[in-house]
Formats: structure tokens, C-alpha cells, sequence
């Protein structure tokens, strides 16, 4: 039985919600790679994300890889390379996104955008102007089906990170219809 406020998610809206946090990853991992050759923990976390993305059965590759990832993020040297792991990480644990109304879900959803957005600002020397722009790039890529499943969830809040702050801006953002220009009204 459903408790209150609680709600379906589909498989196939899974697998949208890590294709979203996929292509984010994906934009940061070479951040990672640099600082950090030879560790493959977050590439495999995001290929266990794209192939569950893909079709796959969301298993427990997707789990253990995500974790990976997050234990490669703390002893990242670099600040860029820290969030860039925590994306490939976000992106496989996107999977298991609960069907809960909590707004702590919002992460599976939209923390690997997030910290990607953050990884270009480190990358432009701090600048939240970039930051800004590849968030607005984010937000045209969200499809219905991500814009459906994130409002079932209760709106994040600010927050006193740099990431959280983004997170919610993005948040915000698709929440009032601001999608990918082919829905835009």
C-alpha cells in the first residue's frame, strides 16, 4: 500500500531521470580523469547509469558503482574533481530515485546538473556567470517526462553550498514550464 503523499514511478521514468543525470556526468568526467588518471570508479559509474539508461536492468552495478564514485569524490584533489565524481556517482544512483514526496529525492534528479554547473564555474576561475549559462543549457535539455516526475517531489530550498544553491535554482526553474525549447509555450 502507498502511504500518503507517496506515488508510482515507472521504469521508463527512471531510466529518463539517469539519462538526465547522465549527460551531465558525462560533461564533467574529463575534469575528474585529469586530476585523477587511472581511477575508472566514475566512468563505470556513469556506463552502469547509461546502460540502465539504455535498457538495462537497474541492478545493483548501479548501487555499488555510485558509491564508488563517491568515495572517489572525497579524496579528489581538487575541488572540480571532487563534484565532478559526485556527478558520475548522482547520475548511477538517479536509478533508485524513491517514489517518496520528500525533497530530499530532488538530488536523484537534478545534483549531477548541479554539480556540473559548479565544475564550470571552478573551470572559468570561479565565474557564476558560467555556471548560470550551463544551467540554462540544463533546463532546455529536460524533457516532459523529467519536468513530470520532478514536481510529484516538494521544491528544494536554497540551501548554503554553491551546488545546493544552483540545484535549487534549476529546481525553480523547470518547475514554473521552463523546458527544452520544443515544449517551451
Amino acid at each position: 500500500m502507498t502511504a500518503p503523499g507517496d506515488f508510482d514511478l515507472t521504469t521508463d521514468e527512471l531510466r529518463e531521470v539517469a539519462r538526465y543525470a547522465v549527460r551531465h556526468a558525462e560533461d564533467v568526467l574529463p575534469v575528474y580523469e585529469r586530476a585523477v588518471p587511472g581511477d575508472p570508479r566514475p566512468r563505470a559509474a556513469v556506463e552502469a547509469a547509461r546502460t540502465f539508461a539504455r535498457g538495462a536492468a537497474r541492478t545493483k552495478l548501479q548501487r555499488v558503482t555510485s558509491l564508488d564514485a563517491h568515495r572517489a569524490a572525497r579524496s579528489a584533489p581538487t575541488e572540480a574533481a571532487r563534484l565532478a565524481a559526485r556527478a558520475a556517482g548522482d547520475a548511477a544512483a538517479a536509478a533508485y530515485l524513491h517514489p517518496i514526496a520528500k525533497a530530499t529525492q530532488v538530488g536523484h534528479i537534478l545534483r549531477a546538473a548541479a554539480n556540473a554547473a559548479r565544475v564550470a564555474e571552478l573551470e572559468a576561475g570561479g565565474d557564476e556567470t558560467v555556471g548560470q549559462a550551463v544551467l540554462d543549457r540544463y533546463r532546455r535539455l529536460a524533457t516532459p517526462v523529467l519536468v513530470d516526475v520532478l514536481r510529484r517531489y516538494p521544491p528544494v530550498t536554497g540551501g548554503g553550498s554553491r551546488v545546493a544553491r544552483l540545484m535549487s535554482s534549476l529546481d525553480h526553474d523547470l518547475r514554473r514550464g521552463g523546458t527544452g525549447p520544443e515544449t517551451a509555450s
